[in-house]
């Protein structure tokens, strides 16, 4: 059976209980999907791009060549969204910044460290999100960010965490829709 065949039954049976699904799927495909940013086939960011993945996460890509810079990684993503169908948003990670190759700590991290990733979505007509990265840090070795013992190394993630929370509000205002801020924490 084919798959119009399907949905043809499909949407008889749905029709029976008076759901449209025409319209459900025209409704859906409004709805912008947030892509992850390590759908690049990369988890290590652009802060250290030397750097180790830490923190828990068990994760690996087999796309020959990562992307190596913040070009690479547009490039792929524009590639996966001419393939996916709908409306389509990017959700980045801390590691992700336009750091123009200065050292910047997690808890400095501000708007001006993707100023290029919103003009790049606004040139896309795609949204951003937002996620700290409470992983792949020295401060975040032994397993304990948010709930750390010491004051000291909290409050470096309470920073961090705050400053992602203006960066997701820059994100928002920057391009007319509400930008998820997503906090993932290992401890």
């Amino acid at each position: 059976m084919t798959t119009e065949k399907r949905y043809e039954l499909a949407r008889e049976i749905y029709a029976e209980i008076g759901v449209d699904t025409d319209a459900a799927i025209q409704k859906v495909s409004e709805i912008p999907v947030s892509i992850h940013c390590w759908q690049g086939d990369d988890l290590v960011g652009f802060e250290t791009p030397d750097g180790k993945l830490t923190g828990g996460i068990q994760a690996t890509g087999n796309y020959p060549g990562k992307a190596r810079n913040i070009d690479e990684l547009r490039a792929d993503y524009e590639k996966a969204i001419s393939l996916i169908p709908g409306k389509k948003k990017l959700a980045l990670h801390a590691i992700y910044l336009d750091n123009q190759g200065k050292k910047v700590e997690r808890n400095e991290i501000g708007p001006e460290h993707f100023t290029s990733w919103v003009e790049w979505a606004k040139e896309k007509k795609i949204g951003l999100d937002f996620n700290p990265t409470f992983f792949s840090h020295p401060l975040s070795e032994d397993g304990f960010t948010l709930s750390h013992n010491d004051a000291n190394v909290r409050n470096f993630w309470i920073e961090h965490g705050k400053q992602s929370r203006k960066i997701s509000e820059y994100f928002g205002k920057e391009l007319g829709q509400t930008s998820v801020n997503n906090f993932w924490i290992p401890d």
